[in-house]
């Protein structure tokens, strides 16, 4: 058995939560096409409770057991999944439409039979592995000059720019670039790299994606979109003549957005019930998906948000104690990384939904509709859980 019982049970009911409201926010996208009643439901129901069997049965193995060559249990799932996904992000771009049909477009998802899957879900689970096992073999804490630890990880940039022109120039998906950025900033930070390269780093990393922005008319547009929606406060505390050149007049305020923060202004404290939603009726679109905990958020007001907020930041202090007590460098970061990619998925959508930031089509962990990401994110749990077992939780 696994050593945190307590992570795997709160995953388990983070789970279920996700299960239940698919079924509920579902309703008008269920009769908007013609789907049977619990079309959303059954499958989120099948693709939960695989993930619970997922989670169980690698936790159970021997992370350290030697079963291929010289490579681990740990080892050989972890890449396994990074070369296997990373090869169909490649390969899916070449596949005929009837395979990989073009969505927005861009190829995102190879769907077969009844069946869609998204490579790149997995592939930040594989990428996580590889920094980890990669960094603990190539980054030490001794100190080095900033010119030495870019000839150190420079293979890694060119890993990660591969993966950037695969997710964000043919995928269009920019919001998985930034927290694969920033994870990949995270775990070289915590291998050893210096202060000074970790901003360095973050200058380029902000360079970058203001390029990519600018580089697509619909990113300029969902740009603009959050902008006029936030620039009242903005503005009002800059001087007059910044804030007139800064200011944007002919954008209309994002529809989406609008819904949303309505939809969560209706729910109050106690919301309005399971079930009894409004703007989920058509008013406030992928509400099951992209804008779940909008949807939650109405139904069972801010006392259910904060409840599952609470059990969101248990379930992310649970992973970094794993990756603070593993004595294994690989390891502590492989759990860190995991533990990122939760973080940053929650905060990112969390602060999309309310327009802090603007949308970056982030699922919401474990709650939001979606078979690749729940599955992808309960490998990774079930990593965690295995190396549990090697960490020092007493």
């Amino acid at each position: 058995m696994f050593a945190d019982t307590k992570l795997f049970y709160a995953i388990s009911a983070l789970i279920a939560i996700g299960i239940v409201f698919s079924l509920s926010l579902s309703a008008f996208t269920v009769l908007y096409l013609d789907y049977a009643s619990y079309h959303f439901f059954i499958r989120q129901l099948i693709v939960g409770m695989l993930g619970i069997f997922i989670i169980w049965f690698i936790s159970r193995l021997n992370p350290n057991r030697i079963i291929l060559g010289n490579l681990s249990t740990f080892e050989v799932i972890g890449f396994f999944i990074f070369f296997s996904s990373f090869l169909l992000m490649i390969i899916m771009q070449f596949l005929p439409a009837s395979i990989v049909p073009v969505t927005g477009g861009a190829k995102r998802w190879i769907r077969l039979g009844g069946i869609s899957l998204s490579p790149v879900e997995f592939f930040k689970i594989g990428f996580v592995f590889f920094l980890a096992w990669s960094f603990t073999r190539k980054i030490d804490n001794n100190k080095k000059r900033l010119k030495d630890e870019f000839k150190i990880l420079f293979p890694y940039f060119i890993l990660f720019g591969m993966a950037v022109f695969l997710i964000a120039i043919l995928q269009k998906d920019l919001g998985q670039v930034v927290v694969l950025t920033l994870v990949l900033m995270i775990l070289a930070t915590f291998a050893g790299t210096s202060k000074k390269f970790f901003g360095t780093i973050g200058v380029v990393g902000i360079i970058l994606v203001v390029l990519a922005i600018i580089s697509q008319p619909h990113r300029i547009r969902r740009f603009q979109s959050w902008w006029v929606t936030n620039q009242d406060f903005i503005l009002s505390i800059l001087p007059s003549n910044i804030a007139e050149f800064m200011r944007i007049s002919d954008a209309e305020e994002p529809y989406q957005i609008t819904h949303s923060l309505n939809a969560i202004y209706h729910g109050g404290f106690f919301g309005v019930g399971l079930g009894n939603g409004t703007f989920k009726l058509g008013f406030l679109s992928e509400v099951h998906t992209d804008f779940v905990l909008a949807g939650i958020a109405e139904e069972i007001g801010f006392v259910g948000i904060l409840a599952i907020t609470y059990l969101m930041i248990y379930i992310i202090y649970r992973i970094f104690r794993v990756s603070s007590r593993s004595e294994n460098k690989v390891y502590h970061l492989f759990a860190l990384g995991v533990g990122s990619i939760i973080t940053l998925a929650f905060l990112m959508n969390a602060y999309g939904i309310t327009s802090i930031t603007p949308i970056k089509g982030i699922a919401v962990p474990f709650l939001s509709y979606g078979g690749s990401s729940v599955l992808a994110l309960c490998v990774g749990i079930g990593m965690v859980l295995m190396i549990s077992k090697k960490a020092d939780l007493s």
